[in-house]
């Protein structure tokens, strides 16, 4: 009895990491995505002089 209560508790651990980790995973690619767009608009205030 005491293994299957523990083994239950377990899968629930195992969901919400894995929960977990996907939420971090989106968020890490939303922040690449920020990121990213801000590079290039960095890029292009400081370069904008050369493309005139």
């Amino acid at each position: 009895m005491a293994q299957c209560i523990s083994t239950s508790v377990e899968k629930g651990h195992q969901r919400r990491s894995s929960i977990g980790r996907r939420r971090f995973s989106a968020t890490l690619k939303e922040y690449r995505g920020r990121f990213y767009i801000l590079r290039r608009c960095l890029v292009m205030l400081l370069c904008w002089h050369e493309y005139e």
